[in-house]
């Protein structure tokens, strides 16, 4: 099974943006190493913790810093963007780095409303409300796709590159799309999971084969927290439950630290509504890991995985993909 990297570049406490998009290039070049397929970067504004707002310029970063790994979004908020500018940007990054770049789209602003329309000026309210989504995608691709001199506007770079076009979800919307317009799909499962089990049924029993993909394929995010044992990786899990916390209080900020006791730290109610949002992960220790990696596997049978981990320090980062990857090499 193929596994992958999903990298919102995040910016911990104490630390710089300039050091965090050093620590994803080096985790991108480490990934190559350990066998990963992809290593997608997601679109977020306006928030301090997470550094990869502008995607598609740290993308082709990370591509002229690797050498085979598949690098590309997970995803590009389509409403924040015209499909015309995303062609011409994903077209110039294929132009430069051949079929390695990978195009996921997203229906969600990836912010604040207010910061939506600093985004996009003059954003209608099909815009705002993503109505016109599914135009914008079927647009998208064909200014990726072949290059039809009779059309009126066609991008350059853009045309003949065929860039893959992925759709992203967290509800059945973006399963019933993905199927009618016969794409691939990738379920937000690391924070909304959900809707999981029946958008990938509806999206395999609805999915109509097209030029692009003659069958269903559907990827999850899993978040791990892998450590020398289940004791550390519990922790290191900690961070990530503050950062979804606060972001739910409408306080995003830097990735903060772990702690030893997180009921210390996040009220009852909250921290029971943060763990439900981010069950689908594998915490602990190798063999620990392993298991429950196995378990979901088995439960949802996926075509690939993307694995996250919002983890403060950078080494215990590393080290938790590096034991992902070795766990997943002999699925």
């Amino acid at each position: 099974m193929r596994y992958s990297v999903l990298d919102l570049a995040p910016v911990p406490e104490g630390q710089t943006i300039a050091q965090s998009l050093s620590n994803s290039t080096e985790l991108a070049q480490r990934a190559e190493s350990w066998g990963y397929h992809r290593y997608w970067l997601a679109e977020h504004h306006n928030m301090p913790g997470i550094a990869s707002a502008a995607t598609a310029v740290l993308i082709g970063h990370i591509a002229a810093q690797t050498r085979s790994i598949r690098v590309g979004a997970g995803g590009i908020m389509l409403p924040n963007h015209a499909p015309y500018m995303v062609a011409e940007a994903f077209g110039t990054l294929a132009s430069l780095h051949g079929d390695r770049i990978d195009l996921g789209l997203g229906r969600a602003p990836g912010t604040d409303m207010k910061t939506a329309r600093a985004l996009r000026r003059g954003m209608t309210h099909d815009h705002a409300s993503g109505d016109s989504f599914p135009q914008d995608v079927i647009d998208l691709m064909g200014f990726l796709g072949a290059d039809d001199p009779s059309r009126a506007v066609r991008a350059f770079p853009g045309q003949d590159t065929h860039v893959p076009v992925w759709l992203l979800g967290s509800s059945l919307y973006g399963a019933q799309l993905a199927a009618h317009l016969g794409l691939p799909y990738a379920f937000a499962s690391h924070f909304a999971p959900a809707a999981l089990e029946e958008a990938l049924e509806i999206y395999r029993r609805q999915f109509q084969p097209s030029a692009n993909l003659s069958a269903p394929h559907a990827m999850m995010a899993i978040n791990v927290f892998a450590a020398e044992s289940d004791e550390e990786g519990s922790r290191l899990r900690t961070t990530m439950q503050q950062a979804f916390a606060r972001l739910r209080l409408g306080k995003p900020g830097k990735l903060p630290a772990p702690v030893d006791d997180i009921t210390d730290h996040i009220p009852a109610p909250v921290l029971s509504g943060v763990n439900e949002a981010l069950r689908m992960s594998a915490t602990g220790s190798k063999d620990t890991v392993r298991a429950e990696l196995s378990s979901i596997l088995e439960r949802y049978r996926p075509d690939e995985v993307i694995i996250t981990g919002q983890i403060h320090d950078h080494a215990a980062r590393l080290r938790s993909f590096e034991i992902a990857a070795d766990i997943l090499s002999s699925v």
